[in-house]
């Protein structure tokens, strides 16, 4: 079978070094004839082109692997080879969160299939758990570590004392940040798995201005000794439930109790936990980036197709995003703190406090009306 590779990156160069050298033979029989590149210094590999035609137009080619990333062209590309009747495996979770149903409905109109286990948790098989969870029951919630960056740099912070910057530095030298890491620190990136989780596990298609966000690009070490003093662990968490009517879905740090097994996810590992009736809680840890677990997620679905376990696209439909009914103490580090006088428990400095137990979407509200682009807040999760 043979296939087109659009991105030759982290991700794609990880494509091709498993399907050439893996001695499984089903993986043998997948063939990457053919391998978009964005520019001539890329042209290292007979395979590479600069040209999409190249891809989208081969009648042999029968699916098309998107690894580049971004919005565009990806969404353009991936949508061209829905048409032409071409499979689509990808590892794209921003384009794919802001697209999900449109492509699904556009698989499903050709008679081909899209997947996307590497959007979700590199390595991780979480979606295809999932699938075979929702075979039985529906889930009713889920939460998870979903960015590598954010948890090594908590990690590293919580171990070593350093600041923030000084671990994105490290993050970034160890190639397990971006050069520009806004997605991934200010939570966008785990807004977009967890929106994504979200459509496989509720059938819901969310507007993703709904989900409410908050990163660790303020984070102090100030906040981690409070962490450890505290017997706590701070993680940046994405949760979703699904209520009947209208989801919970919202992503944000969290104070565990060292009690949680999410407090002892560390590095840039990712875990991934849902629940439903009979099965209960069930955990999945593993490495959440890089090139060759993600890679593997994408070479895994690829031969899910070439073995026609084709994925069947799902029914969604759009549903209300709401966090009023998500209610815990917060902790808010803020030059503003009288802004706040209202609903503190506890001052723990002059900067610092702890809120009365409070609606999460009245906590975002009031954060908001701040106006303090320094603030960092965090949930302060039960015992």
């Amino acid at each position: 079978m043979k296939i087109g590779l659009l991105g030759h990156g982290v991700v794609g160069s990880g494509v091709t070094a498993i399907t050439d050298s893996c001695a499984v033979k089903r993986v043998r029989r997948l063939e990457v004839s053919r391998i978009l590149v964005k520019d001539e210094a890329e042209l290292t590999d007979p395979r590479c082109t600069l040209n999409v035609e190249e891809i989208l137009q081969d009648p042999e080619i029968e699916i098309v692997a998107e690894c580049m990333g971004g919005l565009e062209p990806a969404h353009t590309f991936v949508s061209r080879a829905l048409e032409a009747g071409k499979h689509v495996v990808t590892s794209n979770k921003k384009m794919f969160a802001h697209f999900c149903p449109e492509l699904c409905a556009l698989a499903a109109e050709n008679g081909v299939t899209i997947r996307y286990e590497a959007a979700v948790g590199g390595g991780i098989p979480w979606m295809a758990n999932l699938t075979r969870v929702k075979r039985l029951e529906p889930v009713q919630s889920f939460r998870g570590i979903f960015n590598g960056t954010t948890n090594y740099i908590l990690t590293r912070m919580e171990e070593t004392g350093m600041d923030f910057a000084e671990c994105l530095n490290e993050a970034q030298s160890l190639g397990y940040a971006e050069k520009n890491p806004t997605d991934d620190i200010e939570g966008y990136d785990a807004k977009y798995k967890a929106a994504l989780t979200a459509m496989k596990t509720f059938g819901a298609e969310p507007d993703l201005d709904a989900v409410i966000t908050y990163g660790i690009s303020t984070v102090s070490s100030k906040d981690l000794a409070w962490a450890k003093e505290n017997g706590r662990s701070l993680k940046l968490i994405a949760e979703g439930k699904d209520d009947g009517d209208s989801i919970s879905l919202w992503v944000m740090p969290v104070f565990l109790s060292k009690n949680d097994i999410f407090a002892n996810v560390r590095e840039n590992f990712n875990a991934a936990e849902s629940d439903s009736k009979t099965l209960g809680k069930a955990v999945y840890i593993g490495q959440g980036a890089g090139s060759l677990p993600t890679a593997h997620a994408v070479v895994q679905d690829l031969l899910d197709i070439y073995v026609n376990q084709d994925a069947v696209p799902e029914a969604m439909k759009k549903r209300t995003v709401y966090n009023g009914n998500i209610s815990a103490r917060f902790y808010i580090r803020t030059g503003k703190p009288e802004l706040f006088d209202a609903v503190t428990e506890q001052k723990l400095a002059e900067d610092t406090l702890l809120t009365k137990e409070m609606p999460l979407s009245e906590a975002d509200r009031m954060i908001k009306e701040s106006g303090d682009a320094a603030l960092f807040a965090a949930m302060v999760a039960g015992e």
